[in-house]
């Protein structure tokens, strides 16, 4: 029996056709960590420290077991008649913690990240193409934030940061192969949207500083990074990183770009 899993976006997890998520938020927690960890056993402690962080109840234990009952429940439902799994084969109990021990068919997170390394190999050995095509595959995995209708205590909120930021860095390879093979045109409207949804990430605004150079507009450029400069003054009282301003000098001078500059490969051509 195989099993798919998705928490990239809405938890999904689906048994012989049949979804065995929770309705409840707790079981729902229990299982999320259970798919993030599949085929690996996840302590009883780690558990309870997602369910109740450091002030578990005296009733810790037997409540966990009762969640864990609810989530047999839903497998034994969603098995076929005269299968030979029983629920506690799905999912057992092993080294001191619970485990989903089916066999996984599909899992969003593990394909993510296989597509993500290919994509950042490709991109290191100069396979732009293939690398825009690998990362583009992978960032379309993502039904929406990571895990976003399920309650998150402190272990699953750092997971959930964990995968929101290999997206955004995945996003940022994405985005530098695509300047690479010179859609700087392209890209600018997305490029915009993102500098205004983080205005303090500075890979993204020497990208589009690029694009926008790049597409023959430079006043545009130098004023993204005045925007830039703006920000992360009022913020954090700081000035811009220096590779920035190497790219901001350069496009004021009209020096060799960024990859003749020495500067991160994201700014590279």
């Amino acid at each position: 029996m195989q099993m798919k899993l998705g928490v990239l976006g809405p938890l999904h997890a689906q048994l012989g056709g049949g979804s065995i998520v929770p309705t409840a938020g707790k079981p729902r927690q229990v299982l999320a960590l259970l798919a993030l960890r599949a085929g690996r056993a996840v302590p009883v402690s780690t558990l309870m420290e997602e369910l109740w962080g450091d002030a578990p109840p005296r009733s810790a234990s037997t409540t966990l077991q009762t969640y864990v009952l609810h989530l047999r429940r839903a497998i034994a439902a969603a098995l076929p008649e005269g299968c030979a799994l029983s629920p506690k084969d799905v999912l057992d109990m092993s080294f001191g913690g619970y485990r989903l021990a089916a066999v996984v068919e599909e899992h969003d997170l593990t394909g993510f990240e296989d597509l993500a390394l290919r994509g950042a190999t490709a991109l290191e050995a100069g396979d732009a193409r293939a690398a825009a095509d690998l990362l583009e595959r992978a960032l379309d995995l993502w039904r929406g934030l990571a895990l976003e209708d399920v309650p998150q205590g402190t272990v699953l909120e750092l997971e959930a940061i964990g995968m929101e930021e290999s997206r955004m860095q995945v996003l940022e390879q994405r985005i530098t192969a695509g300047l690479r093979l010179g859609r700087h045109a392209l890209l600018i409207p997305e490029l915009r949207v993102l500098t205004a949804r983080h205005p303090l990430n500075e890979n993204l605004s020497a990208q589009l500083m690029t694009a926008f150079h790049r597409a023959g507009s430079t006043w545009r450029a130098l004023e993204e990074f005045r925007r830039l400069h703006r920000s992360v003054g009022e913020e954090l009282g700081i000035e811009p990183g220096v590779r920035l301003q190497r790219l901001h000098q350069a496009i004021l001078t009209g020096e060799p770009e960024a990859d003749e500059l020495g500067l991160s490969p994201l700014l590279a051509g």
